[in-house]
């Protein structure tokens, strides 16, 4: 497997059937972030995608997600020495114009940093929507064509693919989602056209290196035949 992408849900499910405030189970949620890439290392996949905080998002209270977007800059500015150890790429990918101006030098600062290193590249999908990707993508296109630089009887999918916002990521072999929701929710919505699929009934933070590695090896055993 060379991408794994997961979707992390329930974490505000999770501190209510503990009978906690939400945000502890967005905090909880980090042990469970850390167990997905110790496995992806222990199995030399490439790429860790991750479903941050998705447009969508921005329907919550100022509160929390004020607090979600702290917890994922500070999260990673106080791993960063362990990530350049480990030799990990972070990326933030997203709707750049939506990022949040007290957040944008700990991006630039943890981008800065891990660009060259290339063990393990951790994708974050933060303010991120697949259609939204998929509309901006579709727009550069147009303004190039209109501008001469394309040829509009060459584009193709290929062409496309190279205005994405994940365009220099491969697209995900497999994609996990917890607390038994069956549905991409604007998650990679061009990229996971072959993608194989594991719903997981348990919320994030109950997630384990155990189940993660569990279904990587039952990936190991599917037949792919991307449409053939």
């Amino acid at each position: 497997m060379l991408h794994l992408a997961i979707i992390p849900d329930g974490n505000r499910r999770w501190a209510q059937a503990h009978k906690l405030q939400s945000h502890l189970g967005h905090r909880k949620g980090l042990d469970a972030f850390h167990a997905a890439v110790k496995v992806c290392l222990k199995n030399s996949i490439r790429y860790l995608t991750f479903y941050a905080f998705s447009l969508e998002n921005f329907n919550r209270s100022s509160t929390e997600k004020n607090y979600l977007f702290s917890l994922l800059t500070d999260e990673f500015s106080t791993h960063l020495p362990s990530l350049i150890e480990n030799n990990i790429k972070v990326q933030f990918i997203g709707d750049q114009q939506a990022f949040p101006e007290h957040c944008k030098q700990a991006i630039n600062n943890i981008h800065e940093q891990t660009k060259d290193l290339n063990a393990l590249t951790l994708n974050l999908l933060f303010c991120y929507g697949g259609q939204q990707e998929i509309g901006a993508a579709a727009k550069e296109l147009a303004l190039q064509v209109a501008q001469g630089l394309i040829d509009p009887q060459t584009i193709n999918e290929s062409t496309l693919r190279q205005f994405l916002w994940t365009k220099a990521t491969p697209d995900p072999d497999l994609i996990i989602r917890t607390s038994g929701v069956k549905r991409l929710s604007n998650f990679l919505s061009f990229q996971a056209a072959y993608s194989e699929f594991a719903f997981l009934d348990c919320n994030w933070p109950d997630v384990s290196e155990e189940i993660i590695q569990s279904c990587i090896d039952s990936f190991a055993t599917t037949q792919r035949n991307f449409g053939s």
